[in-house]
């Protein structure tokens, strides 16, 4: 096999207009979204799992859960916009949140909303 026969080669010739359009902000934003979701897979588990158990405990008469005060407290916590509902605004605003923290020092960081939702959508 010669060095023009290589595929890996010949696919990474294919490919340079991509690397050529990838920026450190873009692959950082990719790395994070894929982080971001298996965390936000793991959070679901754990708080899964949780209602399971406390919602059995329950069912059982072990417990008594006020799921009204906590629906209503927990809607209190995360309404970011102070609006009484939880809607698109309010995801908006925390992205801007965390966009903000995650690009903070980072200079090339004009992709990195992109490859942040490729990681979550790919990753």
């Amino acid at each position: 096999m010669t060095e023009h026969d290589d595929p890996v080669e010949t696919t990474l010739d294919k490919l340079k207009p991509v690397f050529a359009r990838l920026s450190f902000g873009s692959v950082m934003g990719y790395c994070s979204g894929y982080a971001a979701k298996k965390v936000g897979k793991a959070v679901a588990f754990v708080v899964g799992a949780g209602f399971i158990i406390f919602q059995t405990a329950a069912y059982s008469g072990y417990i008594d859960i006020d799921w009204a005060k906590i629906k209503d407290d927990t809607k209190k916590k995360i309404d970011i916009t102070g609006d009484g509902k939880l809607d698109v605004e309010d995801a908006k605003a925390y992205w801007r949140k965390v966009r903000k923290i995650l690009t903070h020092n980072v200079g090339s960081a004009g992709g990195f909303s992109l490859g942040f939702l490729g990681g979550v959508k790919y990753g």
